[in-house]
């Protein structure tokens, strides 16, 4: 059983109710909208062991407003966001804040987001909502609840929806730009998360041959989707991983990419996941890390590969796919650019997913920046010169994202972008023989 812990130093001066056995039937679970497609998922995941769990779509000025009102404002941006989600949600009256709990997913490691427990706990007490209990999911540890046990199969059915999560979100994105019949797309969606859902609460589906044999269904049925010949502008999103994934952290970027005539390509949530374990090896090896941090990293990763090359086969079938790049050749691609060791938030993983997409035909990117990610700024503004002598034809377009960001600011941005991508597509073509080389720059007297 993964098991949690509540304690609070003991000067916190904030009161930490536990979520005790009786909260499980009475309590309602809100958590923030990080992945659209993955948290539908994960929310029935919950549902089906007991818990009632809510994802919260709410967007807007008054979320944003809510998070600036009851935390720092130098906070980063998603923490303004999925917590002003969720202090909106109680103070709306839409739910009983003495039969809700909060619930925040953190990845650990050096980042803002390790803050945000205690945060939001305070904002709870200045909100005169001490009784509400504050649970933290973390990739690298969890609170201790009586009434909040992840069990290993709730956890494997989570990392296994957050697989078929990529699946459909990846082929979504390649399909629905050109479908013929609207809608279409979204149906395909919808149905498969229902097939999933119901296949969960039987154990089914989450290993071996039957998760083999889900991959290679959907991926059928979105082919079978028909499409027009169009010609798109292709798009790449980076970034941040709130802020690349969620429509509150990027002011609805998708539906405005998809309305500038655009097929975008979001790298998939494997990836991250790969990502930080290969940060556990990277640990040992550099900063003298733990041995058994190696070990489980070592095994995540033999996981990870089995999963990664389901994908990439079940994939392959269709060449109008996109395929996704293995994750030994993403961190060749980092190698490039950066070393192993900033591995920071995105860190090394930012540059590599950008070379990535470059490769892939999306040589338009967009760099998602959350206000306050100082590794997020540093490591992408800081790695674009070198990407763009490796790969001429990159088009990247860093865009900040923060509470007091204007929305045509940003999407002014975007369109500057696209209008150098139209502009690149009429002129003759460069000689791709040389990709991938760096580009020798001279002064002109």
């Amino acid at each position: 059983m993964a098991k949690q812990t509540n304690k609070l130093p003991a000067d916190h001066g904030f009161p930490n109710p536990p979520f005790t056995k009786e909260m499980k039937a009475t309590h309602t679970i809100l958590a923030p909208d990080i992945f659209p497609i993955h948290m539908r998922l994960i929310s029935e995941i919950f549902q089906m062991y007991g818990y009632h769990f809510r994802i919260l779509r709410e967007g807007g000025k008054a979320v944003i407003q809510k998070g600036l009102e009851q935390l720092h404002n130098d906070m980063c941006y998603p923490a303004i966001c999925m917590s002003g989600q969720q202090l909106y949600a109680l103070a709306s009256g839409e739910v009983d804040p003495h039969k809700a709990a909060l619930i925040q997913f953190q990845t650990g490691g050096g980042c803002r987001a390790s803050n945000y427990i205690w945060m939001i706990r305070k904002a709870l007490h200045n909100m005169g909502m001490d009784d509400v209990p504050v649970l933290s999911l973390s990739f690298s540890k969890m609170e201790k609840n009586s009434g909040f046990r992840i069990s290993k199969l709730m956890m494997m059915k989570g990392i296994v929806a957050v697989m078929y999560g990529d699946m459909l979100m990846l082929l979504k994105n390649q399909i629905k730009p050109y479908e013929a019949n609207p809608g279409d797309t979204q149906k395909v969606v919808d149905r498969w998360v229902s097939e999933l859902i119901g296949q969960f609460y039987k154990n089914r589906g989450l290993f071996g041959k039957a998760f083999r044999r889900n991959m290679q269904a959907i991926a059928a049925d979105f082919h079978a989707i028909p499409r027009k010949n169009v010609k798109k502008t292709k798009v790449g999103i980076v970034g941040e991983i709130y802020v690349k994934y969620s429509p509150i952290g990027n002011n609805g970027l998708e539906e405005f990419l998809e309305s500038q005539n655009c097929e975008f390509m979001v790298p998939g949530v494997l990836a991250f996941f790969q990502y930080m374990f290969d940060n556990q090896k990277t640990d040992r090896k550099l900063y003298g890390g733990s041995i058994r941090g190696a070990v489980v990293a070592k095994a995540g990763s033999a996981m990870m590969r089995r999963v990664e090359k389901v994908f990439i086969e079940t994939l392959r079938q269709y060449p109008d796919f996109v395929v996704p790049t293995p994750f030994s050749h993403i961190c060749e691609l980092g190698d490039r650019v950066i070393g192993r060791g900033v591995k920071m938030g995105e860190g090394w993983l930012l540059p590599a997913e950008i070379a990535e997409l470059l490769e892939k035909g999306y040589n338009n990117i967009i760099c998602a920046q959350p206000f306050g990610c100082l590794p997020n700024h540093i490591v992408a503004k800081g790695t674009i010169r070198t990407l763009r002598n490796l790969y001429p034809n990159a088009n990247i377009c860093p865009v900040d994202y923060d509470a007091g960001a204007s929305k045509v600011n940003q999407e002014n941005r975007i369109k500057l972008m696209l209008a150098l991508a139209q502009e690149a597509e009429s002129q003759p073509k460069p000689d791709q023989s040389k990709k991938g080389e760096p580009r020798i720059e001279t002064n002109r007297n």
